[in-house]
């Protein structure tokens, strides 16, 4: 298959955002997914589909106690993850975005890990002379183990798509308002619009968390919204938060995908799986901590700038 590398570098998010894995496996291998998918007609949405009964069957065979099962269940993963890259990509290529895309692909990696964290519990329970002895433990650990995934998932993509919104603007990023999406909640009827609002439902409480858990970034946009109302932010602006919040962005991709697997997959190899939950736990929680603290802290100084006067609408022009 022929690569156009212009084409496949537009199927990206931005470099900026990009894990080092992502771009040397991942993305590559979602691009030649995502250029079938385009031939064939397939929709982004199909492939997140079909990426979540891959990821439930990976999470299946880490509950057996047979690494060669266990190794199948990896190599599952990666395809998973490979659709999970390639709808993206293949919106990205084609314009078919949506909310319900969107909404479908954190779906997908939280039905994969939620298989996961039953597969290794019951697990345990049946192999671990510890956890048979306390057979609920394993249990608590891997719902607040889950509760702590879901924080870490999303801070590390709100803050991607900050990064990406100063980057490339409203259009390049999918960053949402709660009070812009309870108001479009409100123009959908149950009875005509059930499933949208349903969906709009959840993703606006999703939000509202994100929302909450940052109130100095929340600051830093009423500031943006009230002295640029038409969303013309100077480009000097732009540029001062991107160089202050490039940094992080390494801290988003340990967050997210690859170096979780890579922690489960180490588990795995060495027969404990509970490992991966006390990485989650300890190392994972650290670096979301650090992560919120140090982002805060950047839009508490842009704020303050903002209001110092230090970017005036007239540095447009």
């Amino acid at each position: 298959m022929k690569i156009d590398f212009s084409a496949y570098k537009a199927s990206l998010k931005s470099l900026d955002t990009e894990e080092t894995i992502d771009l040397a496996f991942y993305r590559p291998i979602g691009y030649c997914w995502a250029l079938l998918a385009k031939r064939l007609g397939v929709s982004p949405n199909a492939i997140t589909i079909a990426s979540i009964f891959i990821g439930i069957a990976a999470g299946i065979a880490f509950y057996f106690n047979q690494l060669w099962i266990n190794v199948i269940g990896m190599a599952l993963l990666v395809w998973a993850n490979s659709f999970d890259s390639a709808d993206g990509q293949l919106a990205r290529m084609t314009g078919q975005y949506s909310r319900i895309g969107r909404i479908l692909d954190g779906l997908s990696g939280d039905l994969w890990f939620f298989t996961i964290y039953v597969a290794i519990c019951l697990r345990e329970n049946y192999t671990s002379q510890f956890f048979m002895a306390h057979p609920w433990l394993i249990w608590i650990i891997a719902v607040v183990s889950g509760v702590c995934h879901a924080k870490q998932a999303a801070m590390a993509d709100y803050y991607r798509q900050l990064h990406l919104y100063f980057l490339k603007g409203e259009g390049g990023a999918e960053l949402d308002s709660t009070e812009a999406l309870r108001k479009k909640l409100k123009s959908l009827s149950w009875t005509r619009d059930f499933w949208k609002k349903i969906t709009l439902w959840f993703y606006a409480n999703y939000t509202a968390n994100q929302e909450v858990m940052t109130p100095a970034m929340q600051e830093m946009r009423r500031e943006l919204a009230l002295r640029f109302p038409d969303g013309r932010i100077p480009e000097a602006f732009r540029a001062d938060f991107r160089k202050l919040s490039l940094p992080l962005m390494k801290f988003t991709n340990i967050l997210s995908f690859n170096w979780r697997t890579i922690a489960l997959f180490c588990s795995l190899f060495a027969r404990m799986p509970w490992l991966y939950f006390a990485f989650e736990l300890v190392v994972l929680n650290s670096l979301l901590v650090y992560m919120m603290r140090r982002h805060e802290a950047i839009c508490r100084k842009m704020t303050a700038a903002l209001r110092a006067g230090d970017f005036a609408p007239r540095s447009l022009d």
